[in-house]
């Protein structure tokens, strides 16, 4: 009940965070579990957290397989997600429970016309035309110089080296190649939503959201992505009031510290923060750790 407050508050983040409490009551209900999971995947779709919303579907899915806001949630987050042909098989599961529901028939259509014709269809959302160097469009270079935004459009050799190094690694069960497969948009209200990758250095690992909005905040992410403790903090050390974010500019080997309270749009407009190959990147560490000290040794670090 808390949960559905906060999203009928578009307070998506807590939300999330009260699902989550039910969900870690282990009330041994399978068809109360699959709504808390149905209605937790819906507030992180909301929050851009595509992956995150379609594993919550999953396992909706597994406790009450005729679920059909779960099914639903899923066959959406696939088409956001681009797999369309896992979407039309979403649909073809609901369609099988309930033939009349529309939602699936509109689903599978669009699924359909955009497996055939991805570049095309996509056009009116993603960027597509005229395409600059580093993967990128003319329409963002405009949507960025409208918001004093720098792009960094020509990676040198070595960073094309850490681009293709991106491809081997796992985020959070999935391959990079969604990540790298995912491209800043316009939303319907004028917004730029951008696939924004967190790093953890100390324990090597990732975490990958497809589309964060320009006007949120760090910390709502933070409080949805630390719910719970990922299985590689054996120290307990990674809580959202915990961390630090930085970002590092490369040709001055200096690092800025992020206030989690600000914005992606207030971060990108640093006057040294560049946007490479199209995705913001942002390192993560726990508050005075001995690795963050050696992490930062030799480097000028400027802090809040």
């Amino acid at each position: 009940n808390e949960g559905n407050e906060y999203f009928k508050e578009k307070d998506y983040g807590r939300a999330v965070a009260a699902y989550s409490e039910g969900l870690r009551r282990r009330c041994g209900d399978a068809e109360l579990d699959a709504v808390l999971l149905t209605n937790r995947g819906a507030a992180h779709f909301h929050l851009g957290n595509y992956r995150s919303a379609l594993n919550d579907a999953i396992q909706a899915k597994k406790l009450k397989p005729t679920h059909l806001k779960a099914i639903i949630r899923g066959a959406l987050c696939h088409l956001e997600l681009k797999n369309f042909l896992e979407a039309i098989e979403w649909c073809e599961e609901g369609l099988q429970i309930d033939p009349k529901e529309k939602k699936f028939v509109e689903m599978r259509a669009k699924a359909d016309k955009l497996k055939v014709n991805m570049r095309a269809a996509s056009s009116a959302v993603l960027v597509s035309l005229g395409s600059l160097e580093g993967g990128l469009s003319i329409e963002v270079s405009v949507w960025c110089g409208e918001r004093n935004i720098k792009l960094a459009l020509e990676p040198s050799d070595e960073e094309e080296e850490v681009s293709d190094g991106l491809a081997e690694i796992s985020l959070d069960g999935f391959h990079s190649d969604s990540a790298t497969g995912a491209k800043v948009h316009l939303d319907a209200d004028g917004s730029l939503n951008w696939p924004v990758l967190f790093l953890y250095p100390e324990h090597e690992q990732t975490d990958f959201t497809v589309a964060f909005h320009e006007n949120s905040r760090f910390i709502d992410h933070l409080m949805v992505m630390f719910a719970e403790l990922p299985p590689w903090d054996l120290e307990k050390k990674y809580l959202p009031n915990n961390l630090e974010l930085y970002f590092e500019d490369e040709e001055r080997e200096e690092m800025y510290e992020v206030n989690p309270e600000h914005t992606l749009l207030q971060v990108l407009q640093h006057e040294r923060y560049f946007v490479k190959a199209g995705t913001p990147t942002v390192l993560v560490f726990a508050k005075r750790s001995p690795f963050s000290k050696k992490y930062f040794s030799g480097k000028k670090v400027h802090r809040l």
